[in-house]
């Protein structure tokens, strides 16, 4: 079935499309929408993919060295890229508009309600962990009886009004609220593309700092291969994994871009753009970033621009590298609610009318979610703890294992020989980088919460 290439009185699933597995002339919306633009969708998507994981990325190349770490991250591109073929083959074939229709095509009602309970769990995860990053950069934050200060700390000192709760407050009602109120996802194609703007600034003044200092003869030579001298080096390889899997996990809007796209047969040209575009700043911060602190590169390589970097101005460079990644991250936050929203009412509602035509059920689920995710960054110390796990299991599976369990289930017989291997090996590397990731998160809190030998 050949999909229309214009939008104009076309049946429109809107909001509605990524929750039930129906067909498309199931659930009929009328509307004077005309469709969303090539380059709206780009920027959407890949502010979809470039959230907080581009900060741990350098961190890959402490472990890895620069080489391999570059390229598995251009491995893990071509991956994705793949596993989202994979999915819209089959979203074509089964004449699905949704990813929880696909699901519900290969495995039934209760495949549906995974994915989404599983989105659900990724995306209120990420929501969180946004908002407290937010609160560390912007007023501060103490580990292990340190503190490190805030911009606003460090421009004002400490107030009430710049305090952690009262700035992730005036955060939510100013920003997070309103942009949490577009009913399409092409009407944030604006902030999208300021979201990457930023990312693209973060890249640029981390570039110069170590141009300036490679001129100044003050950056060693970078490790190109990882250093392997015993079985725990080797072992240590492997927790680069799970960050690289999950670095282009967006599978979840992927749909909810392609039925607002004027022309829907652009969305695997929109997914391969935003893959390279997002690849492209994903290298160029993992390398200059490494090459800047080499093996002083910290976990969350923003931690790095909290000091002194050895050149002139660097407290206001420091500032903008903070500023520029708060701002970010303020702009990708409602690009993830969307999805957390529309699959969560498929889960409450799965027979109800569209969302975007109940103005009611819409509000209570908005306001229900910023309040969730802003008592989870707030009253929840062990919050962070508990979706290192969550959030890891919860993103290879709507990444790589959901795709993969489609194309062996194979409900439409559209999946070659060649697919059905991809699938296996996208299956076994999703379930290593989960058990990776588990084992390294649960030894890392363990080892934080033992008590210290007198």
């Amino acid at each position: 079935m050949t999909r229309k290439s214009s939008r104009k009185n076309k049946q429109i699933l809107n909001e509605k499309a990524p929750l039930l597995p129906k067909k498309l002339e199931d659930v009929v919306v009328y509307d004077e929408f005309d469709g969303a633009s090539f380059t709206g969708a780009v920027f959407n998507l890949s502010t979809t993919i470039v959230g907080s994981g581009i900060m741990a990325l350098p961190s890959t190349m402490k472990v890895l060295g620069l080489v391999p770490g570059i390229i598995l991250i251009i491995f893990m591109m071509f991956f994705t890229e793949a596993s989202i073929e994979l999915l819209l083959r089959f979203s074509k074939a089964g004449k699905r508009t949704s990813y929880g229709g696909v699901m519900g095509d290969a495995f039934g009602t209760t495949g549906r309600m995974l994915l989404q309970a599983f989105v659900v769990i990724n995306n209120i995860g990420t929501l969180i962990v946004y908002m407290i990053i937010l609160g560390d950069v912007l007023s501060g934050t103490t580990s292990i009886g340190i503190h490190h200060y805030g911009i606003l700390e460090g421009w004002f000192g400490e107030h009430l009004w710049n305090g952690r709760f009262f700035v992730v407050l005036v955060t939510t009602l100013a920003v997070f609220a309103p942009l949490a109120c577009f009913k399409r996802i092409d009407s944030l194609r604006y902030t999208s593309a300021l979201s990457v703007a930023l990312a693209v600034v973060f890249v640029v003044v981390t570039v110069g700092i170590t141009i300036i200092k490679l001129f100044n003869g003050s950056i060693a030579m970078p490790r190109w291969f990882p250093d392997v001298t015993d079985m725990t080096g080797f072992w240590k390889l492997f927790t680069a994994v799970p960050v690289l899997v999950t670095a282009y996990i967006c599978h979840f809007n992927v749909h909810t871009i392609e039925n607002e796209l004027k022309d829907s047969s652009q969305i695997q040209s929109v997914v391969r753009a935003s893959l390279g575009l997002c690849s492209t700043v994903y290298i160029a911060t993992s390398f200059f970033a490494f090459l800047l602190f080499g093996e002083s590169t910290l976990s969350d390589v923003l931690a790095n621009f909290d000091t002194n970097l050895g050149i002139p101005y660097s407290s206001l460079l420091n500032d903008i590298v903070r500023i520029s990644y708060a701002v970010h991250l303020m702009l990708v936050f409602p690009i993830i609610f969307f999805a957390l929203r529309i699959n969560l009412d498929g889960l409450l509602f799965p027979s109800a009318r569209p969302l975007v035509s109940d103005n009611g059920r819409f509000s209570l689920i908005t306001i229900g979610l910023l309040s969730v995710v802003f008592l989870g960054a707030n009253f929840i110390p062990s919050i962070w703890d508990v979706f290192q796990f969550t959030g890891a299991t919860a993103a290879v599976c709507i990444g790589f294992i959901f795709p993969a369990a489609i194309t062996l289930k194979d409900p439409h017989g559209v999946a070659t020989k060649k697919d059905k291997f991809l699938s296996v090996f996208m299956i076994f590397l999703a379930v290593f980088a989960n058990v990776v990731a588990i084992y390294s998160d649960a030894y890392a809190i363990f080892k934080k919460n033992a008590a210290p030998i007198a």
